[in-house]
């Protein structure tokens, strides 16, 4: 019963308050850091003022912004709504999601606007990728880091402590979450809140308060240290998904 006591109370003593224990699986899951003050907002509620992208595709509905295909507005391969105010280098951005479950979405950071051979879609963009899906079943689900438009497909899953490795690929240094803990998390149907933290090489996502994947880029080749924003709608079966409240702070 000592040992049993003692392996309850460690995770909190050890890590402070910003750390939550688990009763499900008996992880610690961090908790997101408080909102820093002065975040700039990056959409203003009433138009895409600062924002590039397909105008069959996306518009401002209700005082969100709204992208959706369908069968007479299909996209032609995924295509983004991109944030033209500037690149990001390390930041923290923050934001609100729901979409529907007939395909997926992202949240494009560090990445680059292609604009060559691309005919019919303007708004090509690759880099990485937090994914955004209206699922709660790992692994498919929102927050895991994706290589839009690269080689190494999915580079960090959602519930992952993990670094890549120049020579060997990806390293997994722990779990930060079971498939359990994900489905309390996610609200599906509903608006999710999401942080996006990245310093150096380093990144980390949150989802409705509680961090979900943990990354550290360590492919001097490959790692992206800065680039621009963006939004996605995923080529294929028609879809939509909607975002609020985003806002960006420039760390230093």
């Amino acid at each position: 019963m000592i040992r049993l006591l003692f392996s309850l109370v460690v995770p909190v003593v050890a890590f402070g308050s910003a750390v939550a224990f688990s009763s499900v699986s008996g992880h610690a899951s961090e908790k997101a850091p408080p909102e820093p003050a002065g975040m700039q907002a990056l959409f203003n509620g009433k138009d895409l003022t600062g924002w590039d992208g397909d105008p069959r595709l996306w518009s401002v509905r209700d005082g969100v912004i709204h992208g959706e295909t369908t069968e007479r507005n299909k996209a032609q391969g995924n295509t983004f709504l991109i944030w033209k105010e500037g690149k990001v280098h390390d930041f923290e951005l923050r934001l609100s999601f729901r979409c529907n479950a007939t395909n997926n979405s992202g949240i494009q950071y560090r990445s680059k606007h292609i604009t060559e051979g691309k005919v019919g879609n303007a708004w090509v963009v690759r880099g990485y990728q937090h994914e955004i899906r209206n699922e709660n079943m790992l692994p498919n689900v929102s927050g895991f880091i994706y290589d839009e438009g690269g080689k190494r497909g999915r580079i960090c899953l959602a519930g992952e402590h993990a670094v890549w490795e120049a020579s060997d690929g990806k390293k997994v240094i722990s779990n930060l979450l079971d498939a359990e803990e994900f489905r309390q998390l996610m609200k599906v149907d509903q608006w999710n809140d999401v942080v996006i933290i990245a310093r150096g090489n380093h990144m980390q996502h949150y989802l409705n308060g509680k961090k979900i994947l943990d990354f550290t880029d360590k492919d001097p080749e490959l790692a992206l240290l800065d680039g621009i924003l963006a939004v996605q709608l995923h080529a294929g079966e028609p879809m939509w998904v909607e975002f609020k409240n985003i806002r960006l702070s420039h760390l230093k």
